[in-house]
C-alpha cells in the first residue's frame, strides 16, 4: 500500500487506492521514495537506450527532460516556481507563505523553471550516460525524504504538514539503504557515496535557508528540493566527468568506480 502511495505522490503512473489511504501515508511511504526514483531512472535509461542511436545528443537530452517532466506531472517544477516566487517577492514569512499559496506564477518562478531545465539540458548533453539517468532521480528523492523528516513544517495544515507527521526515522533508514545500494551499484564505491554526501550536505543548507525564510518547509519546498537536487547532482557528475577526462591520475581513480 505504501509503495502505491509513493508512486501516486511522485509520478503520474496509475496505482490502486486503499480506504485507509490519507495524506499522512505519504510520510509513512518515505522508504519507497528512492524506489520510485529508481523506476523513473530505469524508464529514462530504457528510453535513452532506444533513441540515442537515432537522434543527436541535444535532441536526446530534450526528449529525456520532457519525459521526466511528464512522468512527474510537473509537480516538482510547480513547487520550484512557487518557492522562488515567494523567496524573491516576499518580505516577511507571512508574505512568503501567502505568495507560495497563490496559484499565479510570477516572473521569478518562470525564470527558476527555465534555468533549471536549461542546466539539466546542458549537463545531460555533456554526460549522456545510462548510469547517470538512473542515479539522479534516486538520490534527489532521497534528499527530499530527508528534508521531510528533518525540518519542521511551515504550515499547520496541508499535504506537507501531513507528510511531516507521518514521517519516521525507520522510513528514512530504509530510503538511505536503497539509495546507497543504487549509488554503489551504478556509481561505484567511491563516486556513489560521495555524490550522496555532497548532495545531502547542500540540500541541508538549502533546507536551513527555507526554514529561516518560511518558518519551515512546505510541500512546494519539497518539490523545489527535488528539482534543485537533480540539478546539483548533474553538475557534480559533470565535474567528475570533466576531471576524469583531463587528469590522468583522477582518471585512474574514477574510471573503475563510475562505470561510464
Amino acid at each position: 500500500m505504501l509503495f502505491c502511495t509513493a508512486l501516486k505522490f511522485l509520478t503520474i503512473f496509475p496505482a490502486p487506492s486503499f480506504k485507509t489511504e490519507g495524506p499522512e501515508q505519504v510520510g509513512r511511504s518515505l522508504g519507497y521514495f528512492p524506489v520510485i526514483g529508481l523506476i523513473i531512472g530505469l524508464f529514462l535509461a530504457g528510453l535513452f537506450w532506444l533513441i540515442h542511436g537515432i537522434f543527436a545528443a541535444p535532441l536526446v537530452s530534450a526528449i529525456l527532460i520532457t519525459v521526466l517532466v511528464l512522468v512527474t506531472g510537473a509537480h516538482h517544477l510547480d513547487g520550484l516556481s512557487d518557492t522562488f516566487d515567494a523567496l524573491v517577492a516576499g518580505r516577511t514569512t507571512e508574505q512568503r507563505l501567502s505568495i507560495m499559496a497563490d496559484t499565479r506564477v510570477g516572473v521569478f518562478g518562470i525564470s527558476a523553471i527555465v534555468l533549471t531545465l536549461l542546466i539539466k539540458y546542458a549537463a545531460l548533453t555533456g554526460i549522456a550516460a545510462v548510469s547517470t539517468l538512473i542515479m539522479i532521480p534516486v538520490v534527489s528523492r532521497w534528499t527530499m525524504a530527508g528534508a521531510i523528516l528533518i525540518f519542521p513544517s511551515a504550515r499547520k495544515s496541508g499535504m506537507g504538514y501531513a507528510a511531516k507527521n507521518g514521517a519516521s526515522w525507520s522510513g528514512f533508514a530504509a530510503a538511505t539503504t536503497v539509495t546507497l545500494l543504487v549509488m554503489v551499484l551504478f556509481g561505484g564505491w567511491i563516486a556513489g557515496p560521495m555524490l550522496m554526501a555532497i548532495l545531502f550536505g547542500l540540500m541541508f543548507c538549502i533546507g536551513l535557508i527555507f526554514r529561516r525564510l518560511f518558518g519551515g518547509l512546505s510541500g512546494d519546498c519539497y518539490g523545489a528540493l527535488v528539482e534543485l537536487g537533480e540539478v546539483i547532482a548533474l553538475i557534480v557528475v559533470s565535474v567528475l566527468v570533466t576531471l576524469r577526462a583531463s587528469n590522468p591520475q583522477f582518471y585512474s581513480l574514477i574510471t573503475p568506480v563510475l562505470g561510464w
